[in-house]
């Protein structure tokens, strides 16, 4: 029997004002563990990545199980269902002879999620930027560290996109297209501390507020506490934190703003490898 395991990294992305296209790998990780010819009852979202790969590269089917075991949370903002999709995808290619390239994979995973922002630091590590079909990507520096803040809910990624309003004011796009350029390019030339300011949004943190009502509260005492700026992860419902100094600090001031809330904290740094077969035991002959 052929098995593989794909170990997939979660993400943060938008960071703030950019909606849909930035993203950031963490070194919080999922292993997506494939066997062929066994049968179970598959995850509709792994059902979904392997017809889809099957389609496009016209392979002939296979049964398959598979189990996700890692410390990624689903519906928080995490990337989750990247890490899942993506590791489908990457498995089965791999038990097909590498049919497609890392490129396309993230493309076929980008269209399974409706967006590319997880998809793509997910596949390729670092911070990227993400322009229709086009990925730039970055190394980031293991100085920034990622504080964050978990609550324990979720947020559907469905139900955060149905409050965002169809239209926004000219002057919160401008900010909006400024902010999300000054984060690009500290992330692209290292000089973080340019971070600072740059992650106010005008596109969605302030519609999903109804969803996290502390998110306000919790950015304002990270960015007290000494971090770069704070913003929502993904949808939500976690809430993150750069720094350069001083995590441990920021993690609590996060926490102390809802105690009255079930949360955690992590403290990682980013990932800059991404998406990566770790075991197989197909055979060579």
């Amino acid at each position: 029997m052929q098995q593989v395991i794909v170990r997939v990294p979660a993400s943060t992305s938008n960071l703030g004002p950019g909606f849909d296209c930035l993203g950031v790998a963490l070194r919080i990780y999922n292993n997506v563990v494939v066997t062929r010819g066994a049968k179970s009852r598959l995850l509709p979202i792994a059902r979904a990545a392997a017809d889809l790969f099957f389609q496009r590269t016209r392979c002939p089917q296979f049964s398959f199980s598979i189990s996700v075991k890692g410390d990624v949370p689903s519906s928080r903002g995490l990337g989750g269902s990247a890490t899942v999709r993506l590791g489908v995808l990457l498995a089965v290619n791999y038990l097909s002879g590498n049919r497609l390239e890392k490129s396309s994979i993230f493309q076929l995973c980008a269209q399974l999620e409706g967006h590319p922002d997880n998809a793509a630091p997910a596949a390729f590590g670092g911070f990227t930027v993400v322009r229709e079909q086009n990925v730039q990507r970055f190394h980031v520096s293991p100085a920034l560290s990622f504080v964050l803040l978990i609550p324990n809910f979720d947020v559907e990624t469905l139900a955060a996109r149905k409050l965002l309003p169809s239209q926004v004011t000219r002057a919160a796009a401008i900010e909006n297209s400024a902010n999300a350029s000054a984060i690009t390019a500290a992330f692209a030339s290292g000089n973080y501390q340019n971070l600072r300011g740059a992650f106010r949004d005008h596109l969605h943190q302030p519609y999903r507020e109804k969803l996290i009502p502390f998110l306000p509260h919790v950015i304002t005492a990270a960015e007290k506490a000494g971090a770069l700026g704070a913003f929502l992860s993904g949808s939500g419902s976690t809430i993150a934190a750069v720094t350069l100094a001083n995590p441990r600090q920021i993690a609590k001031a996060m926490h102390r703003k809802i105690e009255k809330h079930d949360a955690r904290t992590v403290i990682v740094c980013a990932d800059n490898r991404g998406a990566r077969l770790v075991q197989s035991s197909i055979s060579s002959h």
